[in-house]
């Protein structure tokens, strides 16, 4: 029997959900058995499983692109409308709240669901060829998304053109040279597209820094023209030549960087303003101490105990100056890692001097001198309250992004015109994109403890749950947890209780659809 027409049957429906909910399983033989040929042979049959569940999931990502048009998205000349946010490109047709839902499914950064997004579309629109190769297991992954990152921007013409001249010799060749290849191809198919495309590119070009996969370290990444960046290469190269000729020992590598961070901060230049530090330093009194290793943190990076005292003993000891012109933030956490207070070095010798108000100095007392910011009674945050939050969550709560608070917005969890309060608990940072999805995509939830953990929900039934970066997780399930009975019903793990009052600590925030307009919908307004 047929649901509506042009539908799966209600068989079928079934049939599908029954297979969804089957547990992943890996084909696999045992491998201590194996020759070294046969693992040879099974090593490319895996690179060819992994092409088919590439081609499979491009499938199934823009299945659910065309599930997620942009009607759904703020109309142009409606509250939230998505041209006077200065939203980031995407696919033609496409929700811009699609990424977003995608990355919380695959539980991914929105930056990774974007690119796949886009793989996904190009494959099935311009290079089916290349889509249908990979879907076989005769054409790898690597040299597939190669392949689709070339010719992202072109028409599908060009593309074509391009995918015809190269898709039989694309095995052949290297990754590298295959995009040499392909680049060079599309230049001599439509070198007027390519200039125009360049052009665009440079006025979206930035300068980003990521978390290095050495501890202690992050990345700088800048967008320059191909000439540009070969130029300051080549320039970095040469000076750090010049130290290695003047007697410098350090490896060439080592001393590019350093070049790079003088020419940039030139703090010999005294006509040019001082550059100024805001750091929030974090870290827990052992490991200031010295006796312990956990590490801490400076401006959401980690870093070891010792680089944390070292920084300590640089800014004054535990006594923390401020650099000229800039600012530090004190963390004060609980055992677990909540947030319990923030404070300036200032503010917290202020509190020192002035000790507890209704006790004398020499008496001794358990009053608490220094917490959580009070909640005011209006729409924007206090100034303490902007330091406590910002401080607390350090980049963007939605899952997976890593957007540093100096670009984040204010978000009242629930709003602030459905009668959310202006309080830490139901304060969290959002980036514009989250905070414009959360106001105006329709079926998201949202739900936040006072503690600071956010639940973001997809409307695709995906949960997500994002902890402040200094909270410790609750403690798992001991194996005689698992063994005891629960409320009577044999043996299986045991529910961990709520604390006292948590339900009344949550607070929830669900988006219907944006028209009519939202009236309780709280305004993506900055800190």
């Amino acid at each position: 029997m047929s649901l509506v027409a042009g539908s799966v049957s209600l068989v079928e429906g079934v049939l599908v959900d029954w297979f969804v909910e089957q547990p992943a399983e890996l084909p696999r033989l045992p491998v201590t058995l194996v020759s070294r040929e046969q693992a040879a042979a099974e090593l490319q049959r895996v690179v060819a499983q992994r092409a088919m569940l590439a081609a499979y999931e491009a499938e199934l990502v823009a299945a659910m692109a065309d599930e997620s048009p942009d009607t759904d998205d703020p109309p142009p000349g409606v509250r939230g409308a998505r041209g006077s946010w200065g939203a980031q490109a995407r696919p033609a047709g496409v929700s811009e709240f699609f990424p977003a839902e995608l990355a919380v499914v695959l539980n991914c950064g929105r930056g990774t669901a974007s690119n796949l997004i886009g793989r996904a579309l190009v494959w099935r629109a311009k290079l089916p060829g290349t889509l249908a190769l990979l879907g076989s297991g005769a054409l790898d992954e690597a040299r597939a998304k190669v392949l689709a990152e070339v010719v992202e921007q072109a028409e599908p013409g060009v593309a074509r053109r391009v995918e015809a001249q190269l898709l039989e010799q694309a095995t052949e060749l290297s990754v590298g040279k295959l995009r040499t290849r392909a680049q060079a191809l599309l230049v001599a198919v439509d070198p007027g597209g390519v200039d125009e495309r360049r052009a665009r590119a440079q006025k979206t070009a930035d300068v980003r820094i990521y978390p290095s996969t050495r501890e202690g370290m992050a990345t700088v990444t800048v967008d320059l023209p191909a000439d540009e960046a070969a130029a300051v290469h080549d320039a970095l190269t040469r000076y750090a030549g010049m130290l290695k000729d003047d007697g410098d020992q350090r490896p060439v590598g080592q001393l590019r960087t350093r070049v790079f961070v003088d020419l940039v901060l030139r703090p010999w230049d005294t006509t040019r303003p001082a550059v100024t530090a805001h750091l929030q330093v974090s870290a827990s009194m052992g490991s200031l101490a010295g006796t312990s290793t956990e590490a801490g943190e400076v401006s959401g990076l980690a870093i070891t105990a010792g680089h944390v005292r070292e920084l300590v003993r640089q800014l004054d000891g535990c006594g923390l100056r401020a650099p000229g012109g800039g600012s530090v933030t004190v963390a004060v956490t609980d055992d677990d890692g909540a947030l319990l207070a923030t404070a300036t070095p200032a503010q917290l010798r202020q509190v020192a001097r002035r000790g507890c108000p209704d006790h004398p100095a020499d008496q001794g007392c358990d009053c608490a001198v220094l917490g959580r910011p009070a909640a005011v009674d209006r729409y924007r945050p206090s100034a303490a309250q902007q330091r406590f939050v910002h401080t607390r969550d350090r980049t963007c709560r939605f899952p997976n992004c890593g957007q540093r608070v100096g670009w984040a917005d204010a978000d009242h969890v629930i709003p602030h015109a459905c009668g959310g309060e202006t309080d830490c608990g139901n304060l969290c940072c959002l980036c514009r994109s989250h905070h414009r999805l959360k106001t105006f995509a329709p079926g998201w939830q949202f739900e936040m403890t006072s503690a600071g953990v956010l639940t973001v929900t997809t409307p695709s039934g995906v949960t997500r749950t994002t902890r402040p970066p200094g909270l410790r997780p609750p403690p798992q399930p001991s194996d005689a947890d698992e063994d005891r009975p629960a409320g009577g019903q044999g043996p299986g793990p045991r529910p961990r209780p709520r604390p006292p009052g948590t339900r009344d600590l949550i607070r929830r925030s669900r988006v219907g659809p944006h028209s009519p307009p939202v009236e309780c919908g709280d305004d993506p307004t900055p800190f």
